[in-house]
């Protein structure tokens, strides 16, 4: 069984920043794709960003520019530094990572942007 410990939510404000941290639980596995998802109050699941083992990233058009992911693979933990916040940002973030064929999930850490 994987498991993923996310950290580094809290409460910001707008214009400010904060990383996010996901470190999958260690073993005799190899972890594949990594992401971050979020989803606001009222609002489907949606992906922010996503980079595969090699380290090439893709983001959601909302947060081009703003959002760097990155991965270190020896400690099996993905980042996500998130630059000039915005209230719309504000969601609980999941990571997910896809390890033997089967996607895993965090439990979910908030972030708020207040104005």
């Amino acid at each position: 069984q994987v498991q993923l410990v996310e950290s580094g939510g809290g409460l910001v404000q707008a214009g400010g920043s904060l990383r996010l941290s996901c470190a999958a639980s260690r073993g005799f596995f190899t972890v594949n794709d990594m992401g971050w998802y979020r989803q606001a109050p009222g609002k489907q699941r949606e992906l922010v960003a996503t980079i595969t083992r090699g380290g090439s990233p893709n983001y959601a058009d909302s947060v081009k520019g703003r959002f760097t992911i990155s991965r270190d693979n020896a400690q099996n933990t993905v980042y996500l530094q998130m630059n000039n916040l915005k209230p719309e940002d504000t969601a609980v973030y999941y990571c997910n990572a896809w390890v033997r064929g089967s996607r895993y999930w965090g439990q979910g850490t908030q972030v708020t942007v207040s104005t």
